[in-house]
């Protein structure tokens, strides 16, 4: 039986991890793999990309890795040259990179706004840039964009530019999916919620209570109506519907992967 995936080509940012286990990059980069998908995985560390092989199994063969910086331009425009080199065409996009910085306008310098702007918003525009040729061309394509629930609703700390930067997402895809409808490409988000990712034992615990990983995980998890928290894999499965055409009349819209939280009214 074929995968849902089968013959397409899919150019994934922020296919590494920050630490074992299932980043959202990561999984997605798996997952379809596992779907059959050519799967183009580019990080900041190969390192990184060398653990998602590793994590790929039997699927690995289907996964080429490549070094990206999504703040280079120049890096950008040459790993969607190198995908579509290596294997033909460019099918699927998906722009997994991002983080958090925490402080509002008073305490957040004008340095590290516009570095959040470049990492979480910019690097989106400029993926689309020198990937939707190569779709317009086919007259073909799904673009896959990452939000967070940080972009819609307050999450429990003041991080102003990673909200004002996922919520400009949100819109920028709408705006593109619109734009290039006729061109059949589509164009959606995926909005994760407070998902157990590596990122949580590796840096928020540290920057935000002291460390204490399992505090912190409580305090996510009152937030989240259903009784567990998800992972990366619940991301790449979000993903992996977007991209397949499963959801060939979806366009312009988000999934919101987060258990609930964001229809909560408190």
């Amino acid at each position: 039986m074929a995968g849902r995936l089968e013959g397409k080509v899919a150019f994934i940012t922020g296919a590494g991890s920050i630490g074992p286990g299932w980043g959202n990059g990561r999984a997605t980069a798996v997952r379809f793999a596992q779907e059959g998908a050519k799967v183009f995985a580019t990080d900041l560390d190969l390192v990184r990309l060398d653990e998602t092989l590793s994590l790929a199994g039997e699927f690995r063969n289907n996964i080429k890795t490549s070094v990206l910086d999504v703040t280079k331009s120049g890096s950008i425009e040459e790993s969607i040259h190198s995908c579509i080199k290596e294997f033909g065409t460019l099918n699927i996009l998906v722009n997994i990179v991002g983080g958090s910085a925490k402080g509002g306008p008073i305490e957040m310098t004008e340095e590290i706004w516009d570095a959040q702007v470049d990492f979480n918003l910019k690097s989106v525009f400029m993926t689309c840039k020198y990937a939707l040729p190569e779709m317009i061309q086919k007259k073909s394509g799904s673009i896959i964009n990452l939000a967070s629930t940080s972009g819609i609703r307050w999450t429990g700390s003041a991080q102003i530019a990673y909200a004002a930067t996922k919520a400009g997402v949100i819109q920028f895809s709408r705006v593109l999916a619109v734009q290039y409808a006729k061109q059949n490409i589509r164009v959606n988000t995926v909005v994760p919620g407070q998902l157990h990712t590596p990122m949580v034992e590796t840096r928020l615990a540290k920057q935000r209570v002291g460390g204490d990983v399992e505090l912190l995980l409580k305090q996510r998890q009152s937030r989240i109506p259903l009784p567990f928290m998800g992972d990366g894999r619940d991301t790449a499965n979000a993903a992996l519907f977007l991209a397949s055409d499963e959801s060939r009349f979806i366009t312009g819209t988000e999934i919101i992967v987060d258990g609930g939280m964001s229809a909560r009214c408190d």
